[in-house]
């Protein structure tokens, strides 16, 4: 059973390849970073207000804050923390946040548990390799059903990363996973409007994979046939062919943790490719919004369903995430500020009707490239300007991921802006978390967190 050999490779995980350690600290990093940006903005102020309201036994800090609640209840509110901006790192293979999954679950109950530094890391690898190569064996599969990945994928690493920390042996971690099966879901329909669901999708998923392990470990049981067995998970939530075998192939040898991408945009993973043909057009003419007659882009065929659903009005976003989650109206703010900041997707900001008439001017064609999941996909775009040139843009693959990795200065940079600290606040932090191996236990960076969360108010302090 996939269940069974899964969750015996990740009980008996103990050397971890330096550069996998490495990769797993910097998207640590960069999920500090989106959790403190949304702390500051207030984006997750209703999951920190509920998880305070659960309380329970002191195990567990909320990042960037100096309360402690139970493990569960912390990990809502820091699985909603990290992704509430939507500028967390993603996997293309799987389109799954990991990060978003993998840190509440590592960080609440290795805080509950009293694990080192060396124990949480190991174990948010093995939770990286969990979600996303459970998202992976069917590609855009989840998606397609009208799920999100993260918390379907998401309950079984934060099952399994819980189940190593609280040392259960290898039949109740996979008893763990088969629980947390039952709990993996997560509706796109938030894409049509104003709500705010899929930022909680990860703080459902950590919550769920710590009470999956926390039942197993009580003696309940599950299907270990969750993964490769009838009425499963992929059987009933994806609508692609799925290839489960693939979880498993190559634990330990090929790493799916060095290949998660760090988001350099606070948009939709699948707009970013078509941002840099933008910007790549942008860099060759210096031409303005007001000479842009239309934009014509390449559309991956599992992108268009998600960032250009004409089934909603794609020029005048009914919330900052759904302007996030509409290719036309990111690309006529790139063009119009010249960028895209944290800031574009403010209310304000979504409402300028200069965007909305651009967005208006923005088209596309779907077009496949064999072979190439969504995310990995390469960019194109042809910009006609009103003195009739054409202007085409393209890249490889959008930046931050694959072969186009984000530097650790410009990680530092994003992470600096998103905490709103100085730089040199920032690279101390760096540190910090990069030294994570060699800690006594989670203190040291929980503490870090706290500082800088206390040196830029919060959007609550401000009002």
């Amino acid at each position: 059973m996939i269940a069974r050999e899964l969750a015996a490779w990740a009980l008996g995980l103990a050397e971890v390849p330096g550069p996998v350690s490495a990769a797993a600290t910097r998207h640590l990093l960069d999920g500090f970073g989106t959790a403190l940006g949304a702390l500051r903005t207030g984006a997750a102020a209703p999951a920190i207000e509920v998880a305070r309201g659960l309380g329970g036994p002191p195990e567990a800090g909320v990042l960037g804050g100096g309360e402690r609640l139970s493990a569960p209840a912390a990990a809502l509110a820091n699985g909603t923390l990290v992704h509430a901006l939507d500028f967390d790192d993603t996997h293309a293979g799987g389109l799954v946040h990991a990060t978003a999954v993998v840190l509440p679950a590592a960080f609440a109950v290795g805080q509950q548990t009293g694990a080192s530094g060396r124990e949480i890391l190991t174990a948010a690898v093995a939770g990286y390799e969990t979600a996303c190569r459970v998202a992976a064996a069917a590609p855009h599969g989840f998606h397609a059903r009208g799920l999100h990945a993260t918390m379907v994928a998401g309950v079984f690493s934060s099952a399994l990363v819980s189940a190593r920390l609280l040392g259960l042996d290898a039949r109740r971690a996979a008893n763990a996973l088969g629980i947390a099966g039952s709990q993996a879901g997560g509706l796109l329909a938030f894409l049509g409007t104003g709500a705010s669901t899929k930022q909680l999708h990860p703080g459902f998923a950590s919550q769920s994979g710590i009470v999956a392990a926390r039942l197993a470990a009580a003696g309940a049981t599950g299907p270990e046939t969750v993964f490769d067995g009838p009425h499963g998970v992929f059987d009933t939530l994806s609508a692609n062919p799925a290839e489960p075998a693939s979880i498993v192939d190559g634990l330990g040898e090929r790493w799916e943790t060095t290949r998660i991408g760090i988001k350099p945009y606070a948009a939709c993973q699948l707009s970013h490719a078509t941002i840099g043909a933008v910007l790549d057009a942008m860099a060759r003419e210096g031409f303005g919004a007001d000479e842009v007659i239309s934009v014509h882009a390449k559309v991956h065929p599992d992108s268009a369903p998600v960032v250009c659903d004409t089934s909603r009005d794609l020029t005048r976003p009914a919330s900052p995430y759904a302007a996030k989650f509409s290719l036309p109206w990111t690309v006529a703010a790139l063009i119009t500020d010249r960028g895209l900041s944290l800031e574009t997707f403010e209310p304000d900001s979504i409402a300028r009707p200069e965007v909305t008439r651009l967005a208006a001017r923005v088209s596309w064609d779907v077009t496949g490239s064999p072979g190439v999941v969504a995310a990995d996909a390469p960019g194109q775009v042809t910009i006609t300007l009103d003195d009739g040139r054409e202007v085409a843009g393209s890249v490889p693959r959008s930046e931050g991921g694959g072969d186009r990795p984000l530097g650790r200065a410009a990680l530092i940079a994003k992470f600096e802006g998103n905490a709103g600290v100085p730089a040199t606040d920032a690279e101390a932090f760096a540190r910090t978390v990069e030294t994570l191996g060699d800690q006594q236990d989670a203190a040291t960076v929980m503490r870090a967190a706290a500082r800088l969360a206390q040196l830029t108010p919060s959007a609550q302090e401000k009002e």
